[in-house]
């Protein structure tokens, strides 16, 4: 930047230094020299002069170039704004060009990349837009070894600092990698560039400027051949690319199965290609239009899988691409399916046996039926009139049973034209002709209408079938969205729609393992699994199973589909498990964190008082009075009560984070209940009792709700001011039992009532007494196992009120009369 800045000082341009550290670098300094600097604007910020851009220093100034380092810097509280790529855009704004600097590591869109390779997270980033839209974008490359050697000349870093940076963020890995992300994202942005002038220029042909390589796709098993042949050639070169492309017909009617296709997305992406789907009239045309459009060279293709007659006539695709290719290379791909097919010409799609024997019969019966007819009434028609009849027979067999029936028709009513109505009659032979053209278009007509509506009924029956599809998914997609647990839903949905007698998802690692079942319909047993009419593969381990009716292929196809889709279904709940592990991992170490951080202070204080208090009493050479030794031991004592009872209430959260604290629940008076808690406080004459006549019992663990009390009086004494009483008051709320604590204290704000029920927090965090702030915690932990409720809410007039809410014991009675029951210093009936 300095030099940059210099060259054009050279030139007469007016360049100033906006903000430029040297951090005491002589030779960055020496660079500085003779530069115009603006003076830099000084913040105070907690007590620390921080020096930054002085933005209306340098507007004023208008100089044509500034220089502002470190594009990426976050500005001290008090300026303009908060970071300095926006202090720039104002300088652009204002007519002023500005050179910046920026490190790699400071993209916001590469920013997890660098945390992953680094391990450090940068908290200064600048938005890629704003680096996009510079007017030149210059890479200072330096070789990891090279830049390593700067550092230990100390040429970065001052010297104290050289060894920790080379050994930590600068080893040569992290700079090989950073290095690596440069170039690639700056060459993005020169292919960004390429592509702009391309279009601006109306440029088609194909720029070899990066390896690309497009695979056309047919949908079939031979993708994956087609696939990883071009993954071999697309890494022959540096920077190569796969992109796999599919075409799909307008009308959107895909052949392909929904399964393979898939498939080969999930295989694209692990060889580090993309998929792209266009749509398209003609299949060639469209795959060298996206080819141009990417500005590939190289296109694979598989070599075609038709019949050598068809091939010969027509053209396939592979051969058009070849033609019109021009400078790009087509690679043809041999494959298991590729050459002519074997086995018997389809001459139909499946249409259901009623509407096939209806076709047969109208191609049969009813070429007879008219034959006979017209040789009745032959003096009311002619050939042509016949032809015609004929012609509209074959179109009827055509709707009714397809092709096969059409073209029955086509030959036997040409054979009874030229039988019994052709002369001379009843022969074979045609005198005639005249009439052996009017046959032979009569065959011809009938051959291509045929073929025209057998064609127009497979595109509806497809259209049809897509439809059924689409509307089956989108009901499907809208029913799970409202279900929690989504896999038995789908289940019940596969049963309904296919009308199968039951379905499950069974999971077996190995063919050696038995079947274990993941989720099924209620009327499905694992011995279904092996007689089961369908079974579609969902992953490597789980699969789809059907048990009832054998399903056509068209349903076999949307089983696929549903397979398909409980792989998501099983995909999104391995990830929130994963989710939900991690979360209580952190859970657990913030709490280990916590728990270390509270108990350092909390454990020693006693520990120490006792340790001092043993050492004076055991001391020979010191005579004790007998209140001297009395206060040592009540100091010994003190300090053991703080000590268990902290060990307590760890004890408590730790059995309540592992889930064994089980309620031996039995009906308990509420006056006993807190009568006996406060017989642990340290000042039981400071709370006071209301408990209302008739108070119903209620259902809890005795130890337990003693442990509660004492842990929610303890907390109210330790924060009522002076020697104020905190008040117990028992009632009966709405079939709930309420015991509601009272304290004067200077209370929670809303903000913090459910915070103060967090483990191992005081609220405000300050030391105030002693605890680790587990004594909450624990009640709201123990009261919710005993199926209770705690809340906190403010004490009219100033204070926090604790409000415990229990189930009532069965048969208690309710009253409305309070009494008042008082407690001595002992803690028992005054």
């Amino acid at each position: 930047m300095l030099s940059e800045a210099r060259r054009r000082m050279e030139r007469g341009t007016d360049v100033v230094i906006g903000v430029c550290e040297a951090h005491g670098r002589m030779y960055t300094a020496a660079l500085m020299e003779g530069i115009e600097q603006v003076p830099l604007l000084e913040v105070t910020h907690r007590g620390a002069a921080l020096r930054e851009l002085d933005l209306d220093a340098v507007l004023a100034r208008k100089p044509e170039v500034a220089l502002v380092d470190e594009l990426a810097h976050t500005n001290a509280p008090g300026t303009r704004n908060p970071k300095r790529w926006q202090d720039v855009d104002e300088l652009l704004d204002a007519g002023i060009h500005v050179i910046s600097t920026l490190n790699i590591q400071h993209l916001e869109s590469l920013n997890d990349v660098v945390e992953a390779i680094t391990g450090v997270r940068q908290q200064e980033t600048v938005p890629d837009e704003v680096v996009r839209a510079a007017d030149q974008i210059e890479l200072v490359d330096m070789s990891p070894h090279a830049l390593r050697r700067r550092l230990a000349h100390g040429n970065v870093y001052a010297a104290d600092k050289v060894d920790a940076a080379l050994s930590n963020y600068f080893r040569e890995g992290n700079l090989s990698a950073l290095r690596e992300l440069s170039l690639l994202w700056l060459a993005d942005r020169v292919e960004e560039g390429l592509d702009r002038y391309r279009a601006d220029h109306d440029i088609t042909e194909s720029w070899p400027t990066r390896e690309r390589v497009v695979v056309a796709l047919a949908g079939g098993k031979e993708g994956r051949n087609l696939l990883r042949r071009a993954a071999q050639i697309a890494s022959r070169g540096a920077g190569g690319e796969l992109l796999a492309l599919y075409v799909t017909p307008p009308d959107g009617l895909v052949d392909a199965s929904l399964e393979t296709l898939g498939e080969l997305r999930e295989l694209t992406t692990e060889l580090g290609g993309t998929f792209h789907t266009v749509t398209g009239e003609d299949t060639a045309e469209a795959i060298l239009d996206f080819a141009r459009g990417v500005n590939a060279r190289q296109i694979v293709i598989g070599t075609s899988r038709r019949p050598r007659w068809q091939a010969a006539l027509f053209p396939g695709v592979g051969r058009r691409v070849v033609d019109a290719s021009g400078e790009i290379d087509i690679h043809l791909v041999s494959h298991q399916l590729a050459g002519p097919r074997r086995g018997r010409l389809s001459i139909g799609p499946a249409l259901g046996r009623r509407r096939t024997v209806l076709g047969w019969l109208v191609a049969t019966a009813g070429v007879v039926a008219l034959s006979a007819l017209l040789d009745v009434i032959r003096s009311w028609h002619d050939l042509p009139l016949d032809v015609l009849l004929y012609l509209l027979l074959t179109v009827l067999a055509a709707l009714a049973g397809g092709l096969g029936p059409a073209l029955a028709a086509a030959v036997l009513g040409s054979l009874a034209l030229n039988w019994f109505f052709t002369p001379p009659l009843y022969t074979l032979t045609i005198a005639d002709s005249e009439n052996l053209v009017v046959l032979l278009v009569y065959v011809a007509v009938a051959l291509a209408v045929s073929s025209v509506v057998h064609l127009s009924e497979r595109r509806a029956a497809a259209a049809r079938a897509a439809q059924r599809e689409a509307a089956a998914l989108a009901k499907s997609a809208e029913t799970l969205l409202a279900e929690h647990d989504q896999l038995p839903a789908l289940l019940r949905q596969v049963v309904e729609f296919f009308n199968v007698d039951a379905a499950a998802l069974a999971r077996r690692r190995s063919v050696r393992d038995p079947w274990e079942v993941v989720a099924a319909t209620d009327d499905f047993s694992v011995e279904q699994i092996a007689t089961a009419s369908v079974r579609a593969a969902v992953d490597d381990e789980n699969t789809l199973v059907l048990v009832g009716r054998v399903l056509s292929g068209e349903d076999r196809r949307l089983v696929s589909a549903f397979a398909s889709r409980a792989a998501l279904i099983l995909s999104r709940d391995l990830l929130e498990e994963q989710a939900r592990r991690a979360g209580q991992l952190d859970k657990d170490n913030r709490a280990r964190t916590a728990l270390l951080a509270a108990v350092s202070h909390d454990l020693r204080t006693p520990l120490a008082s006792i340790k001092a208090a043993a050492s004076s009493l055991r001391q020979a050479d010191v005579a004790f009075t007998a209140e001297d030794e009395a206060s040592l031991l009540e100091t010994i004592e003190d300090s053991t009560d703080q000590l268990t009872g902290l060990v307590a209430n760890l004890l408590d959260m730790s059995r309540l984070q592992s889930g064994t604290v089980q309620a031996r629940e039995d009906s308990l008076d509420i006056r006993d209940a807190v009568l006996g808690a406060t017989r642990s406080l340290s000042e039981p004459h400071r709370v006071r009792i209301l408990v209302e006549e008739d108070t119903p019992s209620v259902m809890a663990d005795a130890g337990l709700l003693d442990r509660v009390l004492a842990n929610i009086l303890e907390n109210a004494l330790r924060h009522s001011p002076g020697r104020q009483e905190v008040l117990v008051r028992a009632s009966s709320v709405a079939q709930r039992v309420q015991v509601r604590v009272i304290d004067r204290g200077v209370g929670v704000p809303d903000t913090a009532k459910e915070f103060i029920f967090a483990p191992f927090q005081r609220y405000g965090d300050a030391p105030r007494g002693t605890g680790v702030g587990l004594g909450l915690a624990v009640a709201k932990g123990l009261i919710e196992v005993m199926g209770g409720a705690i809340a906190a809410e403010d004490t009219p007039g100033g204070g926090l009120t604790i409000v415990l809410e229990l189930r009532p014991a069965p048969g208690s009675s309710t009253g409305a009369e309070p009494r008042h029951v008082p407690v001595a210093a002992d803690g028992d009936l005054a």
